[in-house]
């Protein structure tokens, strides 16, 4: 199944270059292919037992501009720091194990692997933190182990956080990889799967490239977000499958700063939550561009959410050429997202556009916080099955009749004029 996405990614690769111009709301820089370093500093060989320092010695002692290779075979390991310039090259036939064991990425207070009223108890897997350059390459696996027993004990990563969700309180288990406070940092072509939580989760990153990942974990595996990009600016995910148990991608911009200049282009999103803005956006996020985009057994499909406790304004979003089916939520741009919140934080949405954006049933929700604060969307050849649904409530809608379908309430219909976008996008037939 990998293998037609990975076709599809292609195929979207060349419809992008024919039928989409420039547009401004998206990442500033000129984004290429990546390409590995030329240099290799250290080929680590696995030892069949904890590499960890092995392999942080390897990561310490590699000059900017290099690279440590991962050769064949599997390399177990507790958390990892990265340094500026260098990339952890995965190399094809290796896999690098995060080791099940709560205590290798506690922060001292003896809180991970356990449930408490806070969930940052645990240290990452492999984190970037006021780095510069590097990143990491290759077509090999990261595995997070979140479905491994942890500790020994008889209840896996993500197993701890179902029982968070039953009992209250927040689990403790460690993000796969973590960037702060950092610049120019590019991902390629590896496979990241199974975390504990986050797959990636960034904050006040000031360029980075994601380029023809895969990430991949199953659809019950609670809060494992594929990318979660916060406070950060002049950000490209591309050419990448991504299916996870929450969202797909998700976009936020909470106390850490504003999120701005982010290009989401030509990927495949399988399982998951969908393409995500919020829920916190009191910062502000703009300039988003969501291009060749097909969300495939998502829940949701494009979702932008926020509420009273953590709103702000989210403001120059455009989706284009964006490919749904089997979505509970195709479109869901809610204010409320908390009905229960509290809170002088208004959700502010305006200049949303959707441009080519098709799909088959679901609900189609744009629910604004009150007419004083209305959202502000823009639909141009917006197309769903007749038994889709409009819930409209607060919403300032700018459309044509004869490019919306199925009408929207109280709107005159008018024949819909042709459209391919989608006639490829699922030619597999596979979800």
């Amino acid at each position: 199944m990998i293998k037609r996405f990975r076709n599809w990614v292609l195929l979207s690769i060349l419809i992008s270059m024919i039928v989409c111009p420039a547009a401004k709301a998206q990442d500033r820089r000129t984004i290429t292919e990546p390409v590995a370093p030329h240099t290799v500093c250290d080929r680590p060989v696995p030892s069949g037992k904890n590499d960890t320092v092995s392999l942080q010695d390897a990561i310490e002692h590699c000059p900017a501009g290099a690279a440590v290779y991962l050769g064949r075979g599997e390399f177990h390991s507790g958390p990892l720091e990265m340094k500026s310039g260098v990339t952890l090259w995965v190399g094809r036939g290796a896999t690098l194990i995060a080791i099940p064991e709560p205590a290798a990425y506690d922060k001292g207070l003896g809180q991970c692997g356990r449930i408490a009223e806070k969930g940052d108890g645990c240290r990452p897997f492999i984190s970037f933190s006021k780095t510069r350059g590097g990143g990491i390459y290759g077509e090999g696996v990261i595995d997070g182990q979140g479905g491994a027993m942890i500790g020994g004990g008889a209840e896996s990563w993500w197993q701890l956080a179902r029982r968070a969700q039953a009992q209250g309180g927040n689990q403790n288990a460690p993000r796969l990889i973590q960037i702060d406070h950092a610049q120019d940092i590019t991902f390629s072509g590896v496979t990241l799967r199974n975390a504990p939580n986050f797959h990636v989760a960034m904050s006040r990153v000031e360029g980075a490239t994601f380029w023809s990942l895969t990430i991949d974990t199953p659809a019950d595996a609670r809060n494992t977000d594929g990318i979660d990009l916060g406070a950060s600016q002049d950000v490209t995910v591309t050419h990448s499958l991504i299916r996870t148990g929450d969202d797909n991608v998700a976009i936020k911009a909470g106390d850490s700063g504003s999120s701005s200049h982010i290009s989401i282009i030509d990927n495949y999103f399988g399982w998951g939550h969908g393409m995500s803005i919020g829920s916190e956006v009191n910062s502000g996020a703009r300039d988003i561009l969501v291009r060749n985009l097909t969300l495939d057994g998502t829940t949701s499909g494009l979702r932008i959410k926020s509420d009273v406790s953590r709103g702000g304004v989210v403001e120059s979003v455009t989706y284009e050429y964006v490919c749904m089916r089997g979505n509970r939520w195709p479109v869901a741009f809610d204010t409320k997202y908390d009905p229960r919140a509290q809170g002088t934080r208004i959700p502010v949405y305006r200049q949303i556009v959707l441009r080519h954006v098709h799909g088959d049933t679901g609900v189609l929700l744009m629910r604004g916080l009150d007419e004083g604060h209305a959202l502000d969307v823009t639909l141009e050849d917006v197309r769903f099955a007749n038994s889709a649904t409009w819930q409209l409530e607060h919403a300032k809608v700018t459309a044509s009749p004869s490019d919306v379908s199925p009408p929207l309430p109280g709107r005159a219909t008018e024949p819909l004029r042709g459209s391919e976008v989608c006639s490829r996008a699922f030619r597999d037939g596979n979800r």
